[in-house]
Parts: C-alpha cells; sequence; structure tokens
C-alpha cells in the first residue's frame, strides 16, 4: 500500500479588495474576521500544513494547537499569479495543493476531503454548483509546472479552463461558489 498524498492547503488573501473600499478580509463575519473562515476551511482539509498568501498589514491573528500549522506569507503585489507562485513556492516537495480565497466563508469543511477522493490522475479537482465551478480547488503535482509559468492576474482557473482532465464534484448546494466582493455581501451571506 502506497503512503498517502502529502498535500499543503493554501488560503490566497493578497488581494487589493478594492470592489470592497479595502481591508476586506479583515471585516468581521460572524464574529470573526472574513479570513478567519477561510482559513478554518484549510485547516480541515487532509493537508500537513497551510500556507496563507497575506500582504504586509492583514492582521491575521494566532491558532489552536491542534490541527495543520498555519503558515503567513507575506507578499506586497495582488497580482494572482504572484501569489500562487510565491505559495507554490513555499510549499515546497509536496503531492498536491488544494487552492482556497480568502473572501469564501461558506467553503463546507467537508468540500476539501471529497476533493481529495474524487482527484485520481486528474490534473485538478473541484466542485461545482449548477455548472459554475467553485472552491476550493485541488492542483495535483501535474499542475505546479503550469503555475510557474502564470503572469499578471492570471490564476489556476484560466489552466483549468483549458484541460479536459479536471475532475468535477457536483456540489448540492452554492456554498462553493459564494465570496463577498463589496460590503453589502457580508450581510447578505450572513444571514444565510
Amino acid at each position: 500500500m502506497s503512503p498517502a498524498p502529502v498535500r499543503v492547503a493554501i488560503v490566497l488573501a493578497a488581494g487589493a479588495g478594492t470592489r470592497f473600499g479595502g481591508d476586506k478580509l479583515a471585516a468581521q463575519f460572524r464574529g470573526k474576521p472574513l479570513i478567519h473562515h477561510a482559513i478554518r476551511a484549510a485547516r480541515a482539509a487532509p493537508v500537513s500544513r497551510v500556507i496563507v498568501v497575506a500582504p504586509p498589514q492583514l492582521e491575521i491573528g494566532e491558532w489552536e494547537a491542534m490541527g495543520p500549522p498555519v503558515e503567513i506569507l507575506r507578499i506586497a503585489t495582488t497580482a494572482l499569479s504572484d501569489s500562487l507562485k510565491a505559495a507554490m513556492a513555499a510549499a515546497g516537495d509536496t503531492n498536491g495543493a488544494f487552492i482556497f480565497l480568502g473572501d469564501m466563508p461558506l467553503v463546507p469543511l467537508c468540500a476539501a476531503a471529497r476533493l481529495a477522493e474524487a482527484l485520481g490522475d486528474s490534473f485538478a479537482a473541484l466542485p461545482r454548483y449548477a455548472g459554475a465551478p467553485g472552491h476550493p480547488v485541488l492542483l495535483s503535482r501535474a499542475a505546479f509546472a503550469d503555475i510557474a509559468r502564470l503572469e499578471g492576474d492570471q490564476g489556476a482557473g484560466m489552466l483549468i479552463r483549458t484541460r479536459k482532465d479536471i475532475a468535477f464534484l457536483d456540489w448540492p448546494d452554492d456554498t462553493v461558489v459564494l465570496d463577498v466582493d463589496r460590503g453589502e455581501d457580508i450581510k447578505r451571506l450572513e444571514g444565510r
């Protein structure tokens, strides 16, 4: 029997949040900063550690000892490709990476484990709701070289749209596609 794959979770949180008006991930959602909900979902994934890519000014706070350790990777750029490449470099030798978005507070804690079961030999695995791709995304090791070639605001979604070897997991509700873009989104999602 082969050993279980060693994977990491990456939480992308270095965006500028311009539509929100800035400091989006520090905004309160259900009594905690928005970023905490994404980190909680990432820590529930079958991973050895969690890497949070964040701007220098974002306050993250501390985490309880139970669960995979949380590492904060500070970067000054808001370009999506820079965040992904920095996180992949920090991840080092790993068999796969879950990509979580810092502004998606309702991602179910069970989503990552279900994606790990669905991945198989695919390039990536991701949930989808009503045909729309969601998060988190599980990238196989085969995707890492392609991530290294991304530029500007290109993300893994651009790569996934060009591939046929993607494992889609149809999700029963919209929690895998809901994000916070504007201030009013906080109230709308808190009511769910």
